[in-house]
């Protein structure tokens, strides 16, 4: 992903609201099917990592990514953005972005 590509998805992901919470049982199996889930029909997601949370927003969103086959696009705070192309009917994709 390039920076002008990355800059294009941080600017779509600065109104979104956050769809995923991470609390103090981390990233279970159940979080990652449903970021899973969420980037398949969004493609662009933000997630909250919330006090009680066993790690940092940087730390949960490598190992979100990991999890998801995903790619970390900002970490600001407590918060992050990922982004996965969706197997079918993608909407953003990054060859147009820049």
């Amino acid at each position: 992903m390039t920076t002008k590509q990355r800059a294009a998805l941080r600017a779509m992901a600065n109104t979104m609201e956050p769809v995923l919470h991470i609390g103090k049982e981390g990233i279970s199996d159940n979080l990652a099917k449903q970021a899973w889930d969420a980037l398949e029909a969004r493609e662009l997601i933000k997630v909250t990592v919330q006090k009680n949370a066993p790690f940092a927003a940087k730390e949960a969103c490598m190992e979100l990514c990991e999890r998801v086959h995903a790619e970390p696009v900002q970490v600001i705070g407590n918060r992050f953005c990922i982004y996965r192309q969706a197997r079918e009917n993608s909407k953003i994709r990054l060859e147009d972005l820049g």
